[in-house]
């Protein structure tokens, strides 16, 4: 059930999937089988440590990546982790109603989705109308990155690239500044290296 404070501070949030990460690669995940006395608490309510807008990518599950059981994460998936209004209007829920402290942007190596719009901004590739108004959120990310770059290194540079932006766009939101500026509330860039299954989480921008 919802109460007024979080569960934990964002400094806690960010070391428990640090550290749920850790055990993953390790080998070490719980994974458990969820008792049935769990599942009758969690159904009076919910209040998970974290929120991850992900990318809807299957080999990037959130919970198993970090090691978290049901009720832990509050997760939003979609191609290329980019915003829409839907995917901010669930992501105002989560602060406003759960008031998770860590909001996570968690993008990943290779991704299809931006590895399509480098296709689109850089060759001229083109994809279905509706991908293609999907691509149109991440473009913005890829100004600035050199497009004859060897395809390998402008993906990495671009999948980090949409991170940061997509964490910028959200750090302008005025709930955004408003919670941190209260202290309350922590919002960070990562992103999943499908080969060794780590999450690198990225330093601020400058």
């Amino acid at each position: 059930m919802s109460t007024s404070s979080p569960p934990c501070t964002a400094a806690e949030a960010l070391t428990r999937l640090q550290e749920g990460n850790e055990r993953f690669i390790q080998g070490r995940a719980r994974f458990p089988t969820v008792q049935k006395e769990v599942l009758a608490e969690l159904a009076k309510g919910q209040q998970p440590f974290a929120t991850i807008l992900g990318c809807s990518d299957s080999r990037v599950p959130p919970e198993l990546v970090f090691d978290a059981s049901f009720g832990e994460l509050f997760v939003i998936r979609v191609a290329g982790n980019v915003l829409g209004p839907s995917i901010l209007g669930t992501l105002q829920y989560a602060g406003s109603h759960l008031k998770t402290p860590l909001f996570v942007v968690l993008g990943h190596e290779g991704c299809g989705a931006v590895e399509a719009a480098i296709g689109s901004r850089f060759h001229g590739a083109r994809q279905k109308s509706r991908i293609e108004i999907l691509l149109e959120d991440i473009e913005p990310a890829l100004e600035g990155l050199d497009g004859t770059l060897p395809r390998m290194t402008l993906l990495h540079q671009a999948v980090e690239a949409n991170v940061r932006h997509t964490v910028r766009a959200l750090r302008a939101t005025p709930e955004a500044q408003a919670r941190e500026r209260e202290g309350v509330m922590k919002l960070v860039g990562a992103v999943y290296e499908l080969q060794t299954g780590r999450v690198r989480f990225l330093e601020p921008d400058e």
